[in-house]
């Protein structure tokens, strides 16, 4: 019952988080009026045309960075969890090695044979 919405939904965020950078442009295309007259940093000096690119590229350097900081953090992630992981099997071959159980059991002398160990004959 659920499966269908919930793939969709699944489907939808992946390809969102990897064209995000296309809906930042295409919503730039579509609201480029507003953005020049209201947000456009050089919208004072008309003879710069800029008409919201400036707008457009500190949003995509927004992105970018966003994207950068994510990836490097996956990365120290991924690093930690790597030492973590080492540090803990060390530790548990270091435990492994003292505890150790001797197991008792008890020592069986030889029997001596009478036929064998006997003095030497004159």
């Amino acid at each position: 019952m659920f499966r269908g919405p919930i793939a969709f939904l699944l489907i939808l965020a992946l390809i969102s988080s990897n064209f995000s950078r296309f809906f930042i442009i295409a919503g730039f295309e579509l609201n480029r009026s507003y953005i020049s007259t209201t947000l456009c940093e050089n919208r004072d000096m008309p003879e710069m045309n800029c008409e919201g690119q400036c707008y457009l590229s500190k949003k995509i350097k927004q992105i970018q960075d966003k994207e950068k900081k994510e990836s490097q953090d996956l990365k120290k992630n991924s690093f930690q969890e790597a030492m973590l992981t080492v540090k803990i099997d060390l530790n548990k071959a270091f435990y492994e090695c003292l505890s150790f159980s001797i197991i008792e059991s008890p020592i069986i002398l030889p029997v001596k044979s009478s036929s064998i160990f006997h003095p030497p004959k004159v």
